[in-house]
């Protein structure tokens, strides 16, 4: 099988519902097996981007609210979203500032990640952020956080025994882990 070859053939596309954040696209396709069939996409208007926070002493900051869609409360690194066309890097600088008030002088990407990729083409960046400097954090409106200071040792605990679902989270936090050896 040729890697770069598209097996799937789109016959006609239509945007069913859009947003400020998303839209949701209905696909009538050929399937790899040659059958007709139905695909639906969901399109974002951000790449995702996310940080795993690391001070002097070892420790990273998790960020907790509770998520609307899954009806239930959620431990997550800073994350949020970089508007499409713009540095993803500067969005995930912001996004540690207003969710944890921290500010970093030393920053590394350590991977690109598709979060759902049987349902969605977002993209996602993964950053290590260094040299920590404490300032006040700004949520959004819609957000009610709080902030947890813990050993980074705890929080890859957390992804590898599902306290942690969040796919940013767990991808990123298994990643560091793997690069620091925990």
């Amino acid at each position: 099988m040729n890697e770069t070859e598209n097996p799937w053939q789109t016959l006609e596309s239509s945007v069913k519902y859009e947003n400020p954040w998303l839209s949701i696209r209905h696909e009538e396709v050929i399937t790899p097996a040659g059958t007709p069939g139905i695909y639906g996409v969901v399109s974002f208007k951000n790449k995702a981007v996310g940080v795993i926070p690391i001070d002097a002493d070892g420790n990273t900051y998790l960020v907790g609210q509770y998520r609307y869609p899954l009806n239930e409360y959620s431990w997550e690194i800073p994350e949020g979203g970089a508007p499409l066309g713009t540095d993803p890097l500067e969005s995930a600088k912001r996004e540690l500032r207003e969710e944890t008030g921290l500010e970093a002088s030393q920053w590394t990407k350590i991977a690109r990640i598709h979060t759902s990729n049987s349902a969605t083409d977002e993209e996602g960046f993964l950053y290590i952020a260094e040299g920590l400097v404490q300032g006040d954090h700004e949520p959004e409106e819609t957000e009610d956080l709080r902030i947890w200071k813990l050993p980074l040792s705890e929080a890859v605990e957390m992804a590898i025994t599902s306290r942690i679902t969040d796919s940013l989270s767990v991808s990123g936090l298994l990643i560091v882990a793997r690069l620091r050896g925990i």
